[in-house]
């Protein structure tokens, strides 16, 4: 089923992201938090994609490996930077052959230390990787989105310029990068709607596992950590399942004012881990139609 018409649902969708492991043990833990999730019945999961497919092969693996273990739909994530467009065109056949219709279309990473002769770069935007993608088969496609701006883009209001090319091209549904204060996504759906941006906005939530994720959110990923946040974790400095219960909690309300404020589904970044994702949907009773 299209992710859209999920989305398009009278109840809230529930989603999860993983990323491709690289070792048998991370595989092996990945299944196993997958199995723990599934119990939520999960709309959705989605995998994730190495800048410039580096973890290509592993990620579509995957995808396919996963794809018994959830009664809900597999997205696969698929970056264009890095990519030329024959190679895009041949993994576009890839997954419509094997049954998966969703993907997150993102531009990904250029490299690093911006030097690298066999770089190629025939898609400049992630709109550009839609619309080639639209041409070949009727994918369901997502984009991301950044309430709280983006490091190329900090201009919120210049962001979502963006995004109406993204729907132009063929964007049914956005995700939002994590945030951990509720009026940043709120002013930001109210800004796109303004806009013209009208397809729905899933909130992105990851709670905050250990003390020192809040100076790496802030200071390399520019996400805002809300001070009381901040005061809640730190007074447990030193105690892991004290500060992951504080990251829990907040996470925990964080969802309960999305979903009565009308957002139309949580999506969690897991890290391949699902205690902490679990205890928050139990908690609210959040559960997807899984099938």
């Amino acid at each position: 089923m299209r992710i859209s018409n999920l989305l398009g649902g009278t109840s809230p969708t529930l989603s999860f992201e993983f990323f491709p492991p690289k070792t048998d043990v991370g595989r092996e833990s990945l299944l196993r938090a997958i199995d723990r999730l599934s119990q939520v019945k999960p709309d959705f999961v989605s995998v994730t994609y190495g800048a410039g497919g580096s973890t290509r092969e592993l990620s579509f693996e995957i995808c396919r490996e996963i794809m018994p273990h959830i009664a809900g739909e597999v997205m696969s994530h698929l970056t264009c930077m890095g990519h030329s467009k024959a190679e895009i065109g041949e993994i576009a056949e890839l997954l419509w052959e094997s049954g998966i219709v969703n993907i997150m279309a993102l531009r990904g990473d250029p490299p690093k230390d911006g030097v690298d002769p066999n770089f190629v770069a025939e898609f400049e935007f992630a709109q550009d990787l839609m619309a080639f993608l639209t041409a070949h088969h009727k994918f369901c496609l997502g984009g991301g989105c950044y309430p709280e701006g983006h490091p190329m883009t900090p201009d919120i209001a210049e962001g979502i310029e963006h995004l109406k090319f993204k729907m132009d091209a063929g964007c049914e549904f956005l995700v939002t990068n994590v945030f951990f204060d509720n009026d940043s996504y709120f002013q930001f759906v109210d800004m796109a709607k303004r806009a013209g941006v009208n397809v729905p906005i899933l909130p992105g939530i990851m709670p905050i596992t250990g003390f020192d994720q809040l100076d790496r959110f802030e200071h390399r990923f520019g996400v805002r950590i809300p001070t009381a946040l901040r005061s809640s974790v730190s007074a447990h400095e030193g105690d892991e399942a004290a500060v992951g219960q504080a990251g829990i909690d907040w996470a925990i309300e964080q969802c309960r004012q999305l979903l009565a404020a009308g957002a139309p589904g949580i999506h969690f970044y897991t890290l391949n881990k699902s205690i902490s994702t679990l205890k928050i949907c139990l908690e609210l009773g959040l559960t997807g139609t899984g099938s």
